[in-house]
């Protein structure tokens, strides 16, 4: 399905219950790294700007149905990497990033926002997600330097998963650090795994191909309460 469609029905969906549900909207700032077959090799290493909003559904204290768009330009390169070997081979890519994520978070202790004192929980976030990216491979042909050969766009699912903290800053904001990481079902957010007409061509293809690639998202959430207030009965 065209990411942009996908967007439209999504939101098509959160603007039928808005009215009659205690929910927040926020927005996520942070930044992001990817892990695979190019460039550094430490998980957490944000590196690139990530934004996106979200919007969280309250169901009681503890949990929260909760999606999100975000993008991010994800950026390898083998030249700041400490593999000798990938920096002798020097390459280095720039993708392109989009998803859109649902699940559910859930607070490790309740987390009222009816109340009008500081509270604090950790929480976790899990669900499914799909996002789009850039297609390429890399060619040597006639360079000192592999140039990056683009040919079109794909949908992949990701699965995520975040950890993160969270208090309210006052009644109707709430602030946030977490930490998220999707693991994507495909190799080749890098470029190390052409497929289509290309995926016979075996020169062009390098690094763990048995390995999926993974990319991390790292900052802020600030969300803002609004609709009608829940009862959390217990």
């Amino acid at each position: 399905m065209n990411f942009s469609k996908l967007l439209i029905v999504a939101f098509s969906f959160l603007t039928s219950i808005l009215s009659a549900q205690f929910h927040e909207i926020g927005v996520f700032l942070g930044g992001s790294n990817y892990i695979g077959d190019v460039g550094n090799t430490r998980y957490i290493n944000p590196n690139n700007l990530a934004y996106g909003f979200l919007y969280k559904w309250n169901l009681n204290t503890r949990y929260t149905f909760r999606a999100s768009v975000n993008t991010t330009n994800l950026k390898g390169t083998d030249l700041r990497t400490n593999d000798l070997n990938r920096f002798r081979r020097q390459y280095q890519f720039e993708n392109n990033i989009k998803e859109l994520v649902v699940g559910i978070e859930v607070n490790f202790v309740d987390f009222d926002l009816l109340s009008v004192r500081r509270q604090f929980s950790p929480y976790i976030f899990v669900g499914l997600g799909y996002f789009q990216y850039e297609l390429f491979y890399f060619s040597e042909d006639n360079s000192t330097i592999p140039q990056v050969i683009s040919y079109g766009n794909r949908g992949d699912i990701i699965l995520p998963f975040t950890v993160g903290v969270k208090s309210n800053i006052t009644k109707k904001m709430t602030l946030g650090f977490e930490i998220g990481a999707r693991y994507t079902l495909t190799d080749n957010i890098d470029g190390s795994n052409p497929i289509n007409e290309f995926s016979d061509i075996e020169e062009l293809k390098f690094g763990n191909l048995g390995n999926n690639d993974w990319y991390i998202f790292t900052g802020l959430t600030i969300s803002f309460t609004f609709g009608k207030l829940p009862c959390y009965c217990k």
